[in-house]
């Protein structure tokens, strides 16, 4: 049986500003934005050619703090290509690192040990990771 991860809650304080960050910024696919109710909303965005979409909103969604979920990672072909985007769109992004060895010999240095980092308007934590070929 597979199972699969197909959302994950990110925590915001201002709905409206986050679906902006993620769909203009970032480049999020905007899924649904729905009224569920009063005071409740839910915004599904997916990130291109993701299996796994993020949900922010109010009302309905778990109790965290805006910004307190860390350690969210994306995963590109092309770091530099993907860096130099997220700059172009204004995103606060970190220059290129690269963090520990290559476990295999690989085409590209930065083939799984290239990171850069950036934080949503909440705080929120994302990194993003090269991996151009998978074993």
């Amino acid at each position: 049986m597979n199972w699969t991860l197909e959302v994950v809650v990110v925590p915001v304080s201002d709905v409206d500003r986050a679906k902006a960050f993620y769909a203009d910024q970032l480049g999020f696919a905007v899924d649904h934005d729905t009224v569920v109710g009063a005071g409740a909303r839910v915004v599904q965005l997916t990130p291109p050619g993701s299996g796994c979409s993020i949900v922010i909103g109010e009302g309905v969604l778990p109790d965290m703090p805006p910004g307190s979920l860390k350690g969210l990672q994306l995963v590109v072909p092309d770091l530099p290509r993907a860096r130099a985007q997220l700059v172009e769109r204004g995103v606060a992004v970190s220059e290129i690192q690269v963090v520990g060895e290559n476990p295999r010999p690989v085409p590209d240095p930065l083939d799984n040990v290239g990171f850069v980092f950036f934080t949503d308007p909440d705080g929120n934590a994302w990194a993003v990771q090269q991996i151009s070929s998978r074993a």
